[in-house]
């Protein structure tokens, strides 16, 4: 079996992803701030602060994942107590996505996933499948993008403002993540699946998606699949770290950053039983 791992800051200041990779557990998040911008101390976000708890609380690799997901939302909660967050108001909110697997020695892969962050099986006859066939919750708020105007108080136009208050407030409600809430539970997807004829099992956050010109509500992962094939995990984010240095202003490819933060896990060479390979 053999491990490729990406973990690289994007735009901002800080990384707000975080990666696990824990024996047979493999996982990744992306960590979200309170839209209120509020920093913690040594100017720690809230987005590092949520996806770093959820990772120690996995980490640990004891009980079964769903049980480390309702631990990992609790920690999350607990934190924001800690440092005095206002947790009536769900812009104040820290959050992250998360995807974990583990690979279980009954030729079995056990998951859970919730926010944006993805797992796709790639077999050896080389289709895939995307174990989340989930909307993008952002869709409406890019479709916003071509139309902006001049930029208001979050760096972008009062509309798209308005938009991402919009969204931030659904958490939980339309989609799902982990922020403390005990609404969280019930957008956690998790189950297990046979290993069988999986070749490998990759991991991401969205700053690994290929940027495109038009939101889609549903991402079509198939070009992504087949640059990773053709170049590996990171020849892959090389070509979008490339893709989008040619529109640092984000007006052709619509998207929050110029470069988003990118956590990602290949777990690879896995033989057609599902078992890892002998060296």
């Amino acid at each position: 079996m053999k491990i490729e791992t990406i973990l690289e800051k994007g735009s901002a200041r800080l990384n707000e992803d975080t990666l696990v990779a824990q024996g047979n557990l493999f996982g990744v998040f992306d960590g979200a701030t309170s839209l209120n911008k509020t920093v913690f101390e040594k100017g720690k976000t809230g987005g590092f602060l949520a996806s770093s708890a959820a990772r120690s609380v996995f980490a640990t690799n004891h009980f079964p994942l769903k049980a480390l997901a309702h631990t990992a939302n609790q920690s999350i909660h607990q934190h924001m107590v800690r440092h005095g967050v206002n947790l009536t108001r769900k812009e104040n909110l820290w959050s992250t996505s998360a995807a974990v697997v583990r690979i279980q020695d009954n030729n079995t892969l056990e998951w859970v996933q919730t926010g944006d962050a993805q797992i796709i099986l790639i077999y050896h006859d080389n289709t895939h499948e995307v174990l989340v066939d989930r909307e993008d919750h952002d869709y409406d708020t890019l479709c916003l993008w071509p139309a902006r105007g001049k930029t208001g108080s979050c760096g972008t136009d009062a509309r798209v403002c308005e938009q991402i208050r919009k969204k931030r407030a659904e958490m939980n409600l339309t989609y799902g993540v982990l922020n403390g809430e005990p609404h969280a539970m019930d957008f956690l997807l998790h189950g297990r699946k046979s290993l069988d004829q999986i070749n490998t099992v990759l991991l991401f956050t969205d700053g690994l998606s290929i940027p495109s010109e038009k939101p889609a509500k549903k991402k079509d992962f198939t070009p992504l699949v087949t640059l990773y094939r053709d170049l590996g995990l990171s020849g892959l984010k090389h070509r979008i770290r490339q893709i989008e240095k040619t529109d640092p202003e984000c007006r052709r490819f619509p998207r929050f950053k110029t470069h988003d933060d990118i956590a990602a896990i290949a777990v690879q060479n896995l033989s057609p039983a599902g078992h890892p390979k002998e060296h």
